[in-house]
């Protein structure tokens, strides 16, 4: 069964603290990741991803992170394309973790 397309910065704040295994996968560029990162993510780099997606589970969700949303969406839409229905967008991006879930963290 697919997971929903997208979930909230609080949602899934709130199952990670809960121990929800799953994979938070940052495919911003390495500048960005540098500045600021949610702990505990995987960083593969958009472009990069066709290469490395063999480093991705597809026994549990795994929610895809950008700027604000717009890039983690397409790749959200690709790796369903590729079979992996558990692929989520994080709405809103690193930008909205920061501004209601993490306050010490950077924004750019």
């Amino acid at each position: 069964m697919a997971a929903p397309f997208e979930i909230e910065v609080e949602e899934l704040d709130r199952r990670r603290k809960a121990g929800d295994e799953m994979v938070v996968l940052d495919v911003r560029e390495p500048w960005e990741f540098a500045l600021c990162a949610i702990d505990g993510s995987l960083h593969i780099p958009m472009n990069g991803l066709p290469g490395r997606v063999d480093e991705l589970p597809t026994d549990r969700d795994v929610v895809v992170v950008c700027h604000h949303g717009g890039r983690s969406a397409q790749v959200t839409m690709w790796l369903r394309s590729k079979g992996f229905d558990r692929a989520i967008n994080l709405d809103g991006g690193v930008d909205a973790w920061a501004r209601r879930i993490d306050p010490n963290m950077k924004v750019y």
